[in-house]
C-alpha cells in the first residue's frame, strides 16, 4: 500500500508530505484548494507524462516521491527482483521534472527509464477519475476482470500453454517447408562438402599435433646440435663431465664420513644428483635418436597442414574445428534427406496441438459468456444504486476472425455501458460524462474487486453530479472496496467523507505574494468542523455541527 507521499515545487505546492494509512482516506477542501493536485502528483510519480509547465513558478524542478509497502505484493516483489531493484519490504519511487521539461525517474535510488516506473506503478495504484485513462479502459484488464470474476484464470492458462505449443510446432513446420524449397541444392552442396571432409579425414586433435611436429622438423638441426652439446657436458666428454665430477666429489666425501656423520647427508645428495644426471643423459640419447632427419617427412606434414587450412578457410572455421564441422554437416544432411518424413510428423503434431487448443479455447469462450451475463447484471444493479437508474452494463464477446487466434482465447472482450434508459451501450472510451464513468467504474470495482491485485485505489471526484442518498451509497461502495485494499478518494460530499477511516483537508493559503497548498490530517473534532463546512457552506451553525457529529457517529454502522 501507499505509505508516504512527498511533493515539492509542483503547481501551487511548495512542499507537502502526507502519511497514509490502510482503509479509506478522503481528501477534502474548498473548491480550487488543489484537492486533485495530490492525485496528479501520484500519477506523475507513477510515470504519467509531465512537462516543465508543471514546475512551480520560480523553481527549477518539481520533485515527487512515493513510498510503498510491498511486503504483501508478490507480483511487484517478483518484478523488482527480476530488475535487480528490490530492497526489503519497502519500495521508494521518485520522479524529478525540470523546468526545461527533462524528466528523471528512480526506483529504490536506482535511475530507471520512466517506462519502468510506469510498469511498476500499474501494479501499485489504480487511479479512477473524470479523466479515466487507466486500467479499466484497456482490453487486457477487462479480460482479466471477467476471467477472474468467472474463476477462469486456470483454464485460460491451460489455453495459453496449448497455444504456445501449437504455434511453436507451426514455426518449426514453416522453417522445414522454407528449407524444402532449396533442399535439393542444399543436399548437393552438403554432399560435396562432406566428400571433401571425408577425403581429408581430419582427426580430433590432429591439427595441433601436426603443428608441433612441423615446428620440430623445421628446427631438427638445432635440436640435434643442442642435444649433442648437452650430452657432451653431462656424460660424454672424457676430459671432464658433470657425471665424473659428481662421482669424484662423492668419493672424496665418502672417506670423511667416519670423522663427521653430518657429511653423510651431502654424500646422499651427490649420489642422487649423479643418478638424475645419468637418467637425463639416457633421455637425451633417446630423444636424439628419435629426431627425424628425413626431409620427406617435413614435406608431408606441411602438405597436410596446408590442406587442412585450405578447407578450413572455405568454411570459415579454425582448422582444429574441422572434425566437428564434418559431424555437424553430416547431421544436417541426414535431416534433409529425411525431411519429408519429419514434415509429415510435424504436420500431424501441429494438427493435434491445434485441436487441443481449440477445445480449450472453446470451453473458455462458453464459460466467459456465462460469466459475462452474470457480471453485467450485477454491475448494472450497482450502477442503479449510484444514481444511474436505468443504466446498463454489458460485456461484449466477439469471436476473433480465422487466423487471429490468441493465447488468451478466441474472444475479443469489450466493456460497454449505457448510462441512460433507451441509449445503446457504448464502449467505455466513448462515454462522455466523466462522473458517470467514474461511478460506473466504481460499480465494476466493487463487483469484481477480487479480480484486481492492485492494492491501492484512487477515486478522483467519483461523486460528481450526485447528492443525497446516492452520495451515501457512493460512500458505502467506497468503504466496501476499502475492506480489502487501500482507498484514497477526493470528494466534495460530506456523505462520502463521513464514511472514511481517515480524513485529510487540503487548503490553500496566500501571503499576498505567493499562493501555496497544504495538507493536514484531521482529528475527530477537526473532522466535525470540516464536515460542517461541507454541509453548511460559509455559515456554520450549531445544528450543522450536530448534524456533522451525527454523521461521524453513525459511520461505523454504515460501513459495516
Amino acid at each position: 500500500m501507499l505509505v508516504n507521499l512527498q511533493v515539492r515545487d509542483f503547481a501551487i505546492v511548495d512542499r507537502i508530505e502526507v502519511e497514509f494509512e490502510p482503509g479509506m482516506t478522503v481528501l477534502t477542501g474548498e473548491t480550487g484548494a488543489g484537492k486533485s493536485i495530490l492525485v496528479d502528483a501520484l500519477g506523475l510519480v507513477l510515470g504519467e507524462r509531465g512537462g516543465g509547465k508543471l514546475v512551480r513558478s520560480g523553481a527549477t524542478r518539481a520533485e515527487f516521491a512515493a513510498e510503498f509497502d510491498v511486503s504483501g505484493l508478490p507480483r511487484a516483489r517478483a518484478w523488482l527482483e527480476e530488475q535487480a531493484l528490490d530492497e526489503d519490504d519497502q519500495c521508494l519511487l521518485r520522479r524529478v521534472i525540470g523546468s526545461d521539461g527533462r524528466s528523471r525517474a528512480f526506483i529504490n535510488g536506482n535511475a530507471v527509464p520512466v517506462q519502468q516506473l510506469k510498469t511498476l506503478g500499474e501494479m501499485l495504484i489504480d487511479i479512477h477519475g473524470q479523466h479515466f485513462h487507466q486500467s479499466l479502459g484497456r482490453r487486457a484488464i477487462q479480460r482479466d476482470l471477467l476471467d477472474h470474476y468467472g474463476g477462469l484464470l486456470a483454464l485460460r492458462e491451460q489455453t495459453a500453454g496449448a497455444f504456445a505449443h501449437w504455434t511453436s510446432l507451426l514455426e518449426r513446420l514453416e522453417a522445414l517447408r522454407t528449407a524444402d524449397a532449396d533442399r535439393e541444392s542444399r543436399v548437393d552442396l552438403l554432399t560435396f562438402q562432406l566428400q571433401e571432409l571425408e577425403l581429408l579425414d581430419a582427426r580430433p586433435g590432429e591439427y595441433p599435433e601436426l603443428r608441433a611436429e612441423a615446428q620440430r622438423l623445421a628446427n631438427r638441426g638445432r635440436l640435434a646440435e643442442g642435444v649433442a652439446a648437452a650430452l657432451d657436458g653431462l656424460t660424454d666428454n672424457d676430459s671432464g663431465n658433470v657425471a665424473s665430477m659428481l662421482a669424484a666429489a662423492q668419493r672424496s666425501l665418502q672417506g670423511l664420513v667416519e670423522f663427521d656423520a653430518e657429511l653423510s647427508a651431502v654424500v646422499d645428495l651427490l649420489e642422487s644428483a649423479g643418478i638424475q644426471v645419468a637418467e637425463a643423459g639416457d633421455s637425451l640419447r633417446r630423444y636424439g635418436d628419435s629426431i627425424d632427419m628425413d626431409p620427406g617427412r617435413q614435406d608431408l606434414v606441411e602438405q597436410r597442414l596446408d590442406a587442412m587450412q585450405s578447407i578450413a578457410r572455405k568454411h570459415r572455421v579454425e582448422p582444429a574445428d574441422l572434425p566437428e564441422l564434418r559431424a555437424r554437416l553430416g547431421a544436417e544432411l541426414d535431416e534433409l534427406t529425411h525431411a519429408e518424413e519429419r514434415g509429415r510428423e510435424l504436420e500431424q503434431e501441429a494438427q493435434d496441438a491445434e485441436k487441443t487448443y481449440r477445445q480449450l479455447a472453446g470451453k473458455l469462450s462458453q464459460r466467459r459468456k456465462t460469466a459475462a451475463k452474470k457480471f453485467g447484471g450485477s454491475v448494472s444493479d450497482a450502477m442503479a444504486g449510484l444514481g444511474m437508474p436505468g443504466g446498463r452494463f454489458e460485456i461484449a464477446l466477439q469471436p476473433l476472425p480465422e487466423g487471429a487466434e490468441r493465447a488468451s482465447g478466441l474472444d475479443e472482450i469489450e466493456f460497454l455501458i449505457s448510462a441512460n434508459p433507451g441509449q445503446p451501450a457504448m464502449p467505455l472510451s466513448r462515454v462522455a460524462s466523466g462522473g458517470e464513468l467514474s461511478r460506473m467504474s466504481l460499480s465494476i470495482q466493487v463487483i469484481a474487486s477480487d479480480g484486481s491485485t492492485i492494492p491501492t485505489m484512487v477515486f478522483d471526484e467519483v461523486d460528481s453530479g450526485v447528492g443525497g442518498g446516492v452520495a451515501e451509497m457512493v460512500g458505502r461502495r467506497l468503504a466496501e472496496v476499502a475492506r480489502d485494499r487501500q482507498v484514497l478518494c477526493v470528494t466534495h460530499l460530506p456523505q462520502v467523507a463521513s464514511l472514511a477511516n481517515h480524513h485529510i483537508r487540503i487548503s490553500k493559503v496566500t501571503d499576498g505574494k505567493a499562493t501555496r497548498t497544504g495538507a493536514h490530517v484531521l482529528g475527530q473534532e477537526e473532522r466535525v468542523d470540516e464536515l460542517a463546512r461541507m454541509l453548511g457552506g460559509v455559515e456554520i451553525t450549531a445544528k450543522t455541527r450536530e448534524h456533522a457529529a451525527e454523521m461521524l457517529a453513525g459511520a461505523p454502522q454504515k460501513r459495516a
